[in-house]
């Protein structure tokens, strides 16, 4: 099969990793979302809407060789586009292996194959010198993915906390991000919180959770939600900032 020349991206992850596979030029459409990954591309591909409900009329007159979709949360969007006719490539990882497995499928999917394996490889090796660098005691960390209800985040969110040295003890690796009561934040005692609340980039107060009645002594960081929430290889950024704050 050909590699494909026009390609869609509706999820920002799927749309950072092209960039870093080197073919961000071959996009000629994504989501709102994706925009804040392609500052430093020079063309503008077509903007298709919001991730969960992308136009996919405007979708299909783009005639793309491959659709790019991610997460359990675009299963209904992934779906609806095969059903139209159209290639689709869907990364769902739950983990954080998986993630960087998904970097050389992308490639593969795209044409660069190589590219993707060695992206995978950089982006292994970056997480071993962030564990490098994880010394001394394991402060307990609780990473909270949104604040109304308050939820401390899943998926690979725990792993990397515990590559750069944390420990996050609400979920467990893999599970999706879940709601948390203050009793049990407090019971915790984190050393540490980190507010990547999703969409909100670095846009959010540290009010947030010193605001709140609850009784902990903890401090308190904002992190680019970009860089813990993406499965990209924005990741690697997010453990590297995270073991900085630790």
């Amino acid at each position: 099969m050909a590699p494909p020349e026009r390609i869609v991206s509706l999820a920002p992850a799927a749309t950072a990793t092209c960039r870093e596979l080197g073919v961000a030029d071959r996009l000629v459409g994504i989501t709102t979302h994706c925009r804040s990954e392609l500052e430093d591309v020079d063309d503008n591909p077509t903007v298709l809407g919001g991730w969960l409900d992308p136009d996919l009329d405007e979708l299909e007159r783009l005639d793309p060789d491959l659709v790019c979709t991610s997460d359990a949360l675009q299963a209904e969007v992934r779906d609806a586009i095969r059903d139209r006719g159209m290639r689709v490539h869907h990364m769902d990882a739950e983990r954080l292996p998986e993630v960087i497995d998904g970097f050389a499928t992308l490639g593969d999917a795209v044409g660069r194959g190589a590219a993707g394996e060695r992206l995978a490889a950089r982006s292994r090796e970056r997480l071993d010198r962030v564990r490098e660098r994880a010394t001394g005691a394991r402060p307990t960390v609780y990473a909270e993915e949104w604040a109304d209800p308050p939820m401390a985040a899943g998926n690979w969110v725990p792993e990397l906390v515990e590559v750069a040295g944390g420990h996050h003890p609400f979920v467990d690796p893999g599970e999706r991000s879940r709601a948390v009561t203050r009793e049990e934040v407090e019971a915790a005692d984190p050393d540490h919180v980190v507010l990547h609340l999703c969409g909100h980039g670095t846009r959010v107060d540290p009010a947030t959770v010193t605001d709140r009645d609850w009784a902990i002594d903890a401090a308190v960081h904002v992190v680019d939600d970009a860089l813990l929430n993406q499965p990209s290889p924005n990741l690697l950024d997010g453990a590297e900032r995270l073991v900085e704050l630790f």
